[in-house]
């Protein structure tokens, strides 16, 4: 579990961020224009400036420096698209590969509901449809309760308390309450969704990422399982900020369909249940009454980033992968990297600072 002082400095953020100014409105961009996708089998992909965007060009210089003191590897900022800042830091590259963490985990929301509209699964149905009975060590009557969507919205009632909350195996799936009565971020029944997937379409995983989001926009990279870990998804940067295109355009890479349902892509953006308000499906929502962050059960009377447009919705990663997608100025903002501070959790003060910054350098 988590070490006291990493729970103190998180309490801290969110107890701060109390006093913080209320999350922007959002504002529409002008004439909604439309969307620049980059070719798939290319890498060619448009630019456009700061000063094009109405944007302060001294202020994004100035945004540089500290996003490599906060230990950042890549930086992109599409606007309508179009790339407007594109940075890298040290001997991390373009080509660079490196690792979303639990930003992977709105891709998996992405790939199970692609199962779905598929006809391969019904999130509404008992996980033990798809992993078997017995695949967590709760009576029979509790693990009946779990369903995919329990899953993907972290309320499978699983104990996230035990002494390896990524462990898997069913003796560490140990029941804790009713499914969907309590909110808990826990890895270990989040990453069994791959397994979901593999068992209904008879594809691994990659394969089924490949075939179904990664071929079709243009990304490179893949799942690899780690010993701290049942699946990482690693990409360079310009990949991240593909998939974060695809979120922005709802679910339709260019004139590609990509997930066709649409109720299921709302739900991935939208509150997903009444016990954290931020949380859609495997996705961090801003502009919420309430949110609940790793490691609590407190229920804080905040938005996640108070200094960011309420319309945000993010996948984000320990050690600070963030992909932030905000429809309301057709935006998407990438960081890759090391811990920008003591705190490596999914959501730390990192977040509300460079929104600070980038609210700044937007004009909003």
């Amino acid at each position: 579990m988590f070490q006291s002082a990493g729970l103190l400095l998180v309490l801290l953020i969110m107890i701060g961020s109390f006093s913080c100014k209320k999350a922007i409105t959002p504002t529409p961009s002008p004439a909604n224009a439309a969307l620049y996708f980059p070719p798939v089998a290319a890498p060619d992909w448009q630019t456009t400036t700061a000063i094009s965007a109405g944007w302060k060009q001294a202020e994004l210089d100035n945004l540089y420096p500290w996003l490599q003191s906060k230990n950042t590897k890549a930086f992109i900022i599409l606007k309508e698209g179009k790339i407007v800042a594109e940075k890298y830091f040290g001997t991390f590259t373009a080509d660079s590969v490196w690792y979303w963490a639990s930003a992977g985990k709105t891709m998996t929301a992405l790939l199970v509901g692609i199962a779905q509209q598929e006809g391969k699964l019904n999130i509404s149905l008992p996980t033990k449809q798809y992993l078997g009975a017995g695949w967590t060590s709760a009576p029979a009557a509790k693990e009946n309760l779990v369903t995919v969507r329990n899953q993907l919205t972290m309320t499978t009632g699983l104990d996230d308390g035990v002494a390896d909350s990524d462990c898997t195996l069913a003796v560490c799936l140990k029941f804790k309450a009713d499914a969907g009565t309590r909110w808990s971020y826990h890895n270990a029944p989040y990453t069994l969704l791959d397994k979901v997937v593999e068992n209904v379409t008879g594809d691994s995983y990659n394969s089924f990422f490949r075939t179904r989001v990664r071929d079709r926009i243009g990304m490179n990279g893949g799942w690899i399982k780690t010993p701290e870990n049942n699946n990482l998804l690693f990409t360079n940067a310009r990949s991240m900020a593909r998939f974060g295109l695809l979120l922005l355009n709802k679910g339709k890479w260019d004139n590609t369909p990509i997930l066709t349902d649409t109720a299921y892509y709302n739900s991935i953006i939208n509150t997903s249940q009444n016990l954290n308000l931020s949380y859609g499906y495997l996705t961090w929502l801003n502009g919420k009454a309430s949110s609940m962050v790793p490691g609590f059960q407190t229920v804080f009377p905040r938005t996640i980033i108070p200094a960011a447009p309420v319309d945000l919705f993010a996948a984000l990663g320990k050690n600070d992968q963030k992909i932030y997608v905000v429809p309301s100025k057709q935006l998407v903002v990438i960081r890759m990297g090391n811990a920008a501070s003591d705190v490596q959790f999914a959501l730390s003060g990192f977040d509300n600072e460079l929104w600070e910054r980038l609210k700044t350098i937007m004009n909003f």
